[in-house]
């Protein structure tokens, strides 16, 4: 699947946002991993290209996580959060990528 090229314009729109939470940290610290929320639409092997092209990184593998968003009630009306797609890109040995903003 190495051949494949993806449209470069898509690829940088595929990373909507890193997500930093607990448990994001806990995964990178453990499994050098980066937790992203990426497009409804986006694959895995885009989801690579795009982080491999935007970071200068080899990555390892992507997983991918579908959370429903939930029902909530502010008073009387009823709302919904969105849906979210989250992605675990697991980086290869030796590979760093640095979301705080610092010089490293």
């Amino acid at each position: 699947m190495n051949t494949t090229k993806f449209d470069e314009g898509r690829l940088m729109q595929v990373l909507v946002a890193p997500i930093v939470s607990e448990k994001a940290t806990m995964v990178a610290e453990q499994s050098n991993a980066v937790t992203f929320k990426v497009l409804q639409s986006a694959t895995k092997f885009e989801i690579k290209a795009a982080v491999e092209l935007m970071f200068k990184v080899e990555v390892a593998g992507v997983s991918v996580v579908n959370t429903k968003g939930k029902t909530k009630r502010f008073g009387k009306t009823v709302g919904r959060r969105d849906n979210v797609r989250k992605a675990y890109v697991m980086l290869k040995p030796g590979q760093e990528l640095n979301l705080s903003g610092e010089a490293a």
